[in-house]
């Protein structure tokens, strides 16, 4: 019997998709911070939000590649 080594892939390899920080959709909007932290949001809470999020991100982008709103 032969065995096997399995190893585990790097994170640059695995896909996974942002969920909305308010409700766990799929997020489809990505806030990021001055301090370089982000929020990600789905459409529904990024419009919802969208004049508080301009106010406080340094960029608000369109994960769906869109738009690209700097602020």
């Amino acid at each position: 019997m032969t065995e096997t080594l399995m190893t585990t892939p790097t994170t640059d390899d695995l896909v996974v998709p942002f969920h909305c920080d308010r409700c766990g959709a799929l997020a489809k909007v990505r806030v990021v911070l001055a301090n370089g932290s982000d929020l990600v949001f789905c459409g529904h809470h990024a419009r919802e939000y969208e004049d508080k999020l301009r106010d406080i991100a340094v960029d608000i982008i369109d994960t769906d590649g869109e738009q690209r709103i700097t602020t």
